[in-house]
């Protein structure tokens, strides 16, 4: 059998609502020369049932085995492409061009890495729409705290073999190796003609988990400090950004939700900040707590 031309790593836990239209735009799209690498990490729904239906090389865990860093790392090794796709199995592709205008990108020799433009999806909040335009312009590049984003992406693998993911904390692995990419002097692209729906309307609980990981690995990712002033600061200045929005916009629901939205979002990344922060001074190695973190938080 001839290599493929790319890897695609797709990772699932549950995701029967929407695994199905993933894999139906994958298949779907102009580009036909690749390999499907599946990762489940305890899916107890039909998830599985679909996932048997497409050709692919599915790869089970434990739930609790599921650090993000390190199942990434051994996907790879097990993908037989030079050029290493990632999908999640909750973004659906919009377009039958979107995967080969993404590994377009890399005819550049100069490009390590490549991601596509994420739209919400049709029953996102104003909040997640607002910040979804924000990250995912419609033309020109993405803002620089964007330095990957794996819900549709690529990189070289000789290029990641050089540097695998990290797995220093359980989170932001894209990020951190986006952003180590670019230090090395390697390019990443933005690519908006690969576009592709992907959002989530986080409970409260759910952006508790997401900001604490998030917190923790800014400081290995960028030795990010926060004390509670700052904090407080960050606090009323994005919580206003969010008002002047909503107000705009008419939407006083959202207005209101905001201030316990925002107070969670910056509460939980300090939380998650001063744990990285100990866990470097201790020099320990734990990714735990952040993991038991993220899956406390999950609503089921």
């Amino acid at each position: 059998m001839n290599k493929p031309k790319i890897s695609i790593v797709m990772r699932c836990k549950n995701s029967d609502w929407v695994i199905g239209s993933a894999l139906a735009s994958l298949f779907s799209q102009d580009f036909k020369d690749f390999e499907l690498v599946v990762v489940d990490y305890g899916s107890t729904d039909t998830t599985l049932d679909i996932v048997r239906s497409y050709p692919c090389h599915l790869i089970q865990i434990e739930p609790g085995d599921y650090y993000p860093g390190k199942v990434l790392n051994d996907a790879i090794a097990q993908c037989k492409a030079d050029l290493i796709v990632f999908i999640n199995s909750d973004s659906v592709m919009l377009s039958q061009k979107s995967l080969g205008n993404l590994v377009s990108a890399f005819d550049e020799q100069e490009i390590a890495g490549a991601f596509g433009r994420q739209l919400p999806r049709p029953e996102a909040h104003n909040w997640v729409r607002r910040d979804y335009a924000l990250s995912f312009p419609e033309s020109g590049d993405a803002p620089d705290w964007i330095t990957l984003s794996l819900p549709l992406a690529a990189i070289r693998k000789d290029i990641w073999e050089q540097r695998p993911f990290y797995t220093d904390s359980w989170a932001s692995e894209d990020t951190e190796w986006g952003n180590w990419a670019r230090q090395a002097g390697h390019t990443v692209k933005y690519v908006p003609e690969a576009t592709t729906m992907h959002s989530h309307n986080y409970t409260l609980k759910e952006i508790f988990g997401r900001r604490f990981v998030e917190g923790e690995a800014d400081v290995f990712i960028h030795n990010k400090k926060m004390n509670l002033l700052l904090m407080l600061l960050m606090f009323v200045k994005i919580l206003l950004q969010d008002l002047k929005f909503h107000l705009k916009e008419k939407d006083f629901h959202g207005a209101l939700l905001s201030i316990p939205r925002r107070w969670v979002y910056q509460w939980a990344y300090f939380k998650g900040n001063r744990l990285g922060r100990t866990r470097i001074v201790s020099q320990s190695n734990d990714t735990a707590i952040g993991q038991k973190v993220v899956l406390n938080s999950v609503v089921r």
